[in-house]
């Protein structure tokens, strides 16, 4: 097994999808994936689990239904689970997600928003 750290602007240069979270580690069963966001998402929520956005670049606005929460580069919000949120950002923004593995993107709404899952990089 070789040691290498992992670059994240390196990473953020092999794709340019948005709304298609890569992942780019694994800490026992939970993964950091990296995406990039731009528009509106759709409203959902993860009935079973926590989700982590942590913005690397750029700003997020995470919506729910009784109010917003907007951060920018170098701050991270905890959406608990099972609360329905949209996040959208008015200009590309890149993001670490850091979830369980197996989490779907779109919760339990679906859709062609849906990314596949379990993408590395």
């Amino acid at each position: 097994m070789s040691e290498h750290a992992i670059n994240l602007r390196g990473k953020f240069d092999l794709f340019t999808q948005q709304w298609s979270p890569r992942v780019i580690a694994q800490m026992n069963d939970y993964q950091f994936k990296l995406v990039r966001i731009q528009g509106d998402f759709i409203w959902h929520d993860h009935p079973d689990t926590d989700e982590t956005f942590l913005v690397l670049e750029g700003r997020l606005r995470i919506e729910f239904e009784d109010g917003s929460v907007e951060l920018k580069a170098g701050e991270l919000y905890v959406v608990t689970k099972g609360r329905r949120h949209k996040p959208s950002a008015s200009e590309e923004a890149k993001v670490m997600l850091i979830e369980p593995r197996g989490v779907v993107n779109t919760g339990r709404e679906g859709g062609p928003r849906t990314a596949e899952n379990d993408l590395w990089i």
